[in-house]
Protein backbone atom coordinates (compact mmCIF):
# COMPACT_ATOMS: atom_id res chain seq x y z
CA UNK A 1 0.00 0.00 0.00
CA UNK A 2 1.27 3.45 -0.69
CA UNK A 3 2.15 5.88 1.94
CA UNK A 4 0.68 8.68 1.04
CA UNK A 5 -2.51 7.57 0.42
CA UNK A 6 -6.25 8.26 1.17
CA UNK A 7 -9.36 6.14 1.13
CA UNK A 8 -13.00 6.54 0.50
CA UNK A 9 -16.20 4.31 0.11
CA UNK A 10 -19.20 5.49 -1.91
CA UNK A 11 -21.99 3.69 -2.08
CA UNK A 12 -25.12 4.49 -4.26
CA UNK A 13 -28.02 1.81 -5.64
CA UNK A 14 -26.25 -1.58 -5.65
CA UNK A 15 -22.83 -0.36 -6.54
CA UNK A 16 -19.90 0.42 -4.14
CA UNK A 17 -16.69 1.90 -5.10
CA UNK A 18 -13.24 1.96 -3.46
CA UNK A 19 -11.50 4.78 -4.26
CA UNK A 20 -7.91 6.07 -3.63
CA UNK A 21 -6.20 9.51 -3.44
CA UNK A 22 -2.60 9.72 -4.12
CA UNK A 23 -0.33 12.50 -4.54
CA UNK A 24 -0.34 12.67 -8.44
CA UNK A 25 -1.22 14.64 -11.88
CA UNK A 26 -4.80 14.08 -11.97
CA UNK A 27 -5.39 10.93 -13.90
CA UNK A 28 -8.43 8.74 -13.08
CA UNK A 29 -8.58 5.10 -13.51
CA UNK A 30 -11.73 2.67 -12.82
CA UNK A 31 -11.25 -0.68 -12.74
CA UNK A 32 -7.92 -0.34 -14.88
CA UNK A 33 -9.73 1.21 -17.55
CA UNK A 34 -9.24 5.11 -18.28
CA UNK A 35 -11.91 7.38 -17.20
CA UNK A 36 -13.25 8.43 -20.68
CA UNK A 37 -13.34 4.47 -21.34
CA UNK A 38 -14.81 3.09 -18.52
CA UNK A 39 -17.48 6.59 -18.39
CA UNK A 40 -18.59 7.69 -22.03
CA UNK A 41 -20.99 9.44 -20.35
CA UNK A 42 -20.19 13.00 -20.28
CA UNK A 43 -23.02 13.80 -17.13
CA UNK A 44 -21.51 10.90 -15.82
CA UNK A 45 -17.97 12.46 -16.11
CA UNK A 46 -18.50 15.63 -15.13
CA UNK A 47 -20.64 14.26 -11.40
CA UNK A 48 -17.80 12.65 -10.97
CA UNK A 49 -15.22 14.96 -11.50
CA UNK A 50 -17.34 17.47 -9.38
CA UNK A 51 -15.69 17.48 -5.74
CA UNK A 52 -12.05 17.59 -7.16
CA UNK A 53 -12.60 20.59 -9.27
CA UNK A 54 -15.46 22.35 -6.11
CA UNK A 55 -11.93 22.08 -4.03
CA UNK A 56 -9.41 22.73 -6.74
CA UNK A 57 -7.57 19.23 -6.14
CA UNK A 58 -8.15 17.83 -9.32
CA UNK A 59 -4.28 18.24 -10.92
CA UNK A 60 -3.26 17.02 -7.04
CA UNK A 61 -4.40 13.41 -7.18
CA UNK A 62 -4.15 10.33 -9.01
CA UNK A 63 -7.63 8.70 -8.06
CA UNK A 64 -7.75 4.91 -8.22
CA UNK A 65 -11.10 3.23 -8.20
CA UNK A 66 -12.91 -0.08 -7.74
CA UNK A 67 -15.82 0.07 -8.63
CA UNK A 68 -18.94 -3.20 -8.79
CA UNK A 69 -22.21 -3.28 -9.05
CA UNK A 70 -25.44 -1.82 -10.52
CA UNK A 71 -25.22 0.60 -13.83
CA UNK A 72 -22.96 3.21 -14.59
CA UNK A 73 -24.92 5.92 -13.12
CA UNK A 74 -25.18 3.93 -9.23
CA UNK A 75 -21.65 3.47 -10.46
CA UNK A 76 -20.80 7.32 -10.95
CA UNK A 77 -22.61 8.26 -8.07
CA UNK A 78 -20.63 5.76 -5.80
CA UNK A 79 -17.51 7.08 -7.00
CA UNK A 80 -18.36 10.60 -6.25
CA UNK A 81 -19.42 9.92 -2.80
CA UNK A 82 -15.89 7.76 -2.47
CA UNK A 83 -13.98 11.10 -3.92
CA UNK A 84 -15.51 13.30 -1.57
CA UNK A 85 -15.20 11.61 1.69
CA UNK A 86 -11.49 10.35 0.30
CA UNK A 87 -11.19 14.20 0.23
CA UNK A 88 -12.04 14.35 4.31
CA UNK A 89 -9.43 12.25 4.91
CA UNK A 90 -6.83 14.05 2.95
CA UNK A 91 -8.66 17.53 4.73
CA UNK A 92 -11.35 17.99 7.17
CA UNK A 93 -11.16 21.55 6.30
CA UNK A 94 -13.38 21.12 3.04
CA UNK A 95 -15.92 19.66 4.44
CA UNK A 96 -18.46 22.76 4.59
CA UNK A 97 -16.90 23.27 0.70
CA UNK A 98 -18.16 19.73 0.04
CA UNK A 99 -21.35 19.36 2.61
CA UNK A 100 -22.97 23.14 1.15
CA UNK A 101 -23.12 20.76 -2.71
CA UNK A 102 -24.44 17.62 -1.09
CA UNK A 103 -21.25 15.68 -1.91
CA UNK A 104 -21.26 13.87 1.21
CA UNK A 105 -25.14 13.01 1.75
CA UNK A 106 -25.38 9.13 0.59
CA UNK A 107 -28.87 8.76 -1.88
CA UNK A 108 -30.49 6.32 0.21
CA UNK A 109 -32.99 5.24 -2.71
CA UNK A 110 -32.95 1.58 -3.48
CA UNK A 111 -35.18 -0.48 -6.13
CA UNK A 112 -38.24 -1.50 -4.81
CA UNK A 113 -38.70 -5.57 -5.03
CA UNK A 114 -41.26 -6.55 -7.32
CA UNK A 115 -44.19 -8.35 -5.25
CA UNK A 116 -46.16 -11.54 -5.88
CA UNK A 117 -49.40 -11.43 -7.94
CA UNK A 118 -48.02 -8.38 -9.54
CA UNK A 119 -46.27 -7.78 -12.80
CA UNK A 120 -43.90 -4.99 -10.99
CA UNK A 121 -43.72 -3.73 -7.91
CA UNK A 122 -46.57 -1.18 -7.97
CA UNK A 123 -47.98 -1.68 -11.23
CA UNK A 124 -51.35 -3.98 -10.93
CA UNK A 125 -52.74 -6.19 -13.20
CA UNK A 126 -56.13 -5.00 -14.91
CA UNK A 127 -59.10 -5.35 -12.84
CA UNK A 128 -62.30 -6.66 -14.39
CA UNK A 129 -65.43 -6.06 -11.94
CA UNK A 130 -67.53 -8.72 -14.33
Amino acid sequence: MAVNQFLGTGRRKTSIARVYLRPGKGEITVNRRGFDNYFPNPVHRMAIETPLVLTGTKEKFDVLVNVRGGGASGQAGAVRLGISRALLVYDAELRPKLKADGLLTRDAREVERKKYGQPKARKRFQFSKR
